[in-house]
């Protein structure tokens, strides 16, 4: 009896180590290109990683609030979400808005994130922030969670930069 007990508490430990997911943590992440932040954040839903936001996120890296449910994400007293309208380079290296990827990135936000872009006025080439008590009304809070999942996730930062072939808009 003793031994099966013994053999049944490893085999729960053992599938319990496999099912672990990693706190992924952003923080001071500017945006770039969106079909860099797509891929990415398809990887992430598709992972089952918790996503603390701990500072910065604008711009395409907003995109993780469509990309990954809101049960797996939470939020920090110092989150502050960064928004504003898709743009590309033009001639002389000036920017311009790109309205259909500006359409296509409104498109991927939760109805309550669309609510407040739409009542601040829409996308706009000006950036416009969602932080503080609005934002923690929409995300639960992670301060105690972050300290929980450390300690049987690794916890890392999420910035990736670089180029897509999939999008050349950046955000």
């Amino acid at each position: 009896m003793k031994v099966v007990t013994v053999l049944l508490a490893a085999v729960l430990l053992i599938a319990g180590v496999g099912a672990s997911h990693a706190l992924v943590r952003i923080s001071e992440d500017r945006g770039g290109r969106i079909g860099t932040y797509v891929d990415k954040y398809q990887e992430l839903r598709s992972s089952g990683d918790q996503v603390m936001i701990d500072g910065l996120c604008a711009s395409a890296c907003t995109i993780v609030l469509g990309a990954v449910p809101r049960d797996r994400i939470c939020v920090t007293p110092r989150a502050n979400l960064g928004f504003h309208a898709a743009w590309d380079f033009g001639a002389n290296g000036r920017t311009i808005t790109n309205p259909e990827a500006t359409q296509m990135l409104y498109s991927m936000y939760p109805a309550q994130i669309k609510r407040w872009i739409a009542t601040r006025g829409g996308l706009t080439p000006r950036m416009i922030f969602l932080r503080g008590r609005q934002l923690a009304s929409m995300y639960r809070p992670c301060y105690l969670d972050a300290q929980a999942s450390s300690r049987t996730a690794p916890l890392y930062d999420a910035a990736v930069r670089g180029s897509s072939s999939r999008a050349a808009m950046r955000h």
